[in-house]
């Protein structure tokens, strides 16, 4: 655990060290469409913007800790996060320029919790289709709910002889054809589902000791931090 957020380049050379503000480990860490990097404190509930070596506070939550953070293809930012007695988890969408609050995610059309309550980390990621998909540990599940923050549906997991432990999904991300990846850690491969949660396949066979973090790029390449590792991977998966 560190409080560097180190960034590498295409080859894995090391371009640069972001020390963070308070000497504590980043939630989690986003990029916004003019490339600067956003990256929330949990211990100070403070997100953070890094734009040309300078680090400046964006905003501090009262009452909630944020969490997991992703910028939208319209420019908002979605985060996931944490009440302060750990009891709720939510969804908040907020708008970029200045931090207005646009939607709040919590509660289905019978007013159950959508997501979990517990600390246990959910990362997010907007599909093309604007579609909200969250990896929810705690419960299980990918949950995904539409641009209005209606539940389309939750995945919880594909019965296999071979990966039979739990389904506790962490790492989510999408590409150019509306999939859903999703990791296992510890099953030791990733899920691809559809844009509906339709199981499509798994990713194997690439000697994943415990994926985590996940990452499509525009060309779907896919990469994989691989927390037993300590390493990134790049995996070609779709032709």
């Amino acid at each position: 655990l560190t409080a560097d957020i180190k960034c590498f380049n295409i080859t894995g050379v090391l371009q640069k060290t972001i020390r963070t503000k308070s000497g504590r480990m980043p939630y989690d860490i986003a990029v916004d469409r003019d490339g600067a990097l956003l990256y929330n404190d949990g211990i100070t509930r403070t997100v953070y913007k890094v734009k040309n070596g300078q680090t400046v506070e964006i905003f501090t939550l009262l009452g909630w800790k944020p969490a997991n953070l992703c910028v939208t293809s319209s420019g908002d930012l979605l985060i996931t996060m944490c009440s302060q007695d750990k009891t709720q988890y939510k969804v908040v969408r907020t708008r970029y320029s200045d931090f207005t609050l646009k939607q709040t995610i919590q509660f289905d059309d019978e007013g159950q919790p959508l997501y979990s309550g517990n600390t246990k980390i959910k990362y997010i990621c907007e599909n093309r289709n604007l579609d909200i998909c969250v990896a929810d540990c705690g419960a299980g599940a990918v949950v995904v709910v539409n641009q209005a923050g209606k539940l389309r549906f939750r995945y919880t997991g594909q019965p296999s002889p071979t990966k039979n432990k739990p389904f506790e999904p962490r790492g989510i991300a999408t590409d150019s054809q509306g999939r859903i990846l999703t990791t296992h850690k510890n099953n030791y491969c990733i899920y691809i589902l559809d844009a509906d949660g339709q199981f499509l396949r798994y990713i194997d066979n690439c000697d994943l000791k415990r994926p985590y973090g996940l990452c499509v790029d525009s060309n779907d390449r896919l990469y994989v931090c691989d927390f037993y590792e300590g390493n990134v991977k790049q995996i070609r998966y779709s032709k």
